[in-house]
């Protein structure tokens, strides 16, 4: 089964395009992780852009100018190739969703591994926390909200956030185990009534797939990485790559040794 394999050999199935999917569930234990690509003479703006915004964006590896490999958090990795799908903006308009990026890299690309929800889906799972976006087999919903993300030069727009329905008994718990994980979005944002941050309905998610909401759950919200994808339209960097919605990438960094990076 796929999810019993490595975060290395589900790296290279997925170069080999083997895996075209989704990449919630898969290398269980192991961090899953955004993307972001961006010429070098804007990736300065974006680095300070993510450590003003820590929830949304959580570095947990930049690479070396030109280079494609995320040495640090999955050795021997290609960022051109590795992730299932990609998507391509050009100045803030998305131009193409592609699976790899091998024909359009540059040797002034600087690419950035940000911490994704995903990898905190175990640690609710291990506590008895039901994920419904993982029983529904869905793409976790993404909704933009009315919240700021504080601005870096070009960077800035509203928060995009992530939601998960979590039983009212376990809200605490859900709550202490996420907080755990700075470098996987940390606590929610908001919980409850999905007005309060702007969300009109959320049969209609914006990136995702809608969920089932039962009887004594309640929608939690966490920060998201699409925030970027969101802002990109005000942004208007030159170029940007990013992974598709819910195609993350895999890294070698287990979950549990996230504090020390």
């Amino acid at each position: 089964m796929e999810e019993a394999l490595s975060p290395k050999a589900m790296r290279e199935k997925i170069r080999k395009n083997e895996w075209p999917g989704l990449t919630a569930g898969l290398t269980k234990g192991y961090v899953h992780a955004g993307v972001t690509i961006l010429p070098r003479k804007e990736a300065l703006d974006f680095m300070i852009f993510c450590q003003r915004n820590p929830q949304p964006f959580p570095v947990i590896d930049v690479t070396e100018e030109g280079s494609p490999e995320a040495r640090i958090s999955a050795p021997g990795s290609d960022l051109r190739t590795d992730l299932p799908q990609y998507r391509v903006y050009e100045k803030g308009i998305m131009t193409a969703e592609v699976t790899d990026v091998k024909e359009i890299w540059r040797s002034d690309f600087v690419g950035f591994v940000l911490g994704c929800s995903f990898s905190f889906e175990e640690a609710l799972l291990q506590a008895g926390i039901p994920v419904r976006n993982l029983e529904e087999k869905k793409n976790v919903p993404i909704y933009v909200t009315n919240k700021q993300c504080v601005p870096s030069r070009m960077f800035q727009g509203p928060l995009a956030v992530s939601m998960r329905p979590i039983h009212g008994s376990r809200i605490t718990d859900a709550i202490r185990i996420t907080a755990k994980s700075p470098l996987t979005h940390g606590a929610p944002v908001h919980v409850g009534d999905p007005s309060v941050i702007g969300i009109k309905t959320l049969e209609h998610p914006d990136y995702g797939e809608a969920l089932t909401i039962n009887n004594g759950e309640l929608p939690c919200f966490w920060a998201c990485g699409v925030t970027l994808q969101v802002i990109a339209s005000q942004a208007k960097p030159e170029l940007m790559i990013t992974q598709a919605p819910g195609h993350m990438f895999l890294t070698d960094i287990r979950n549990d040794q996230l504090a020390a990076y």
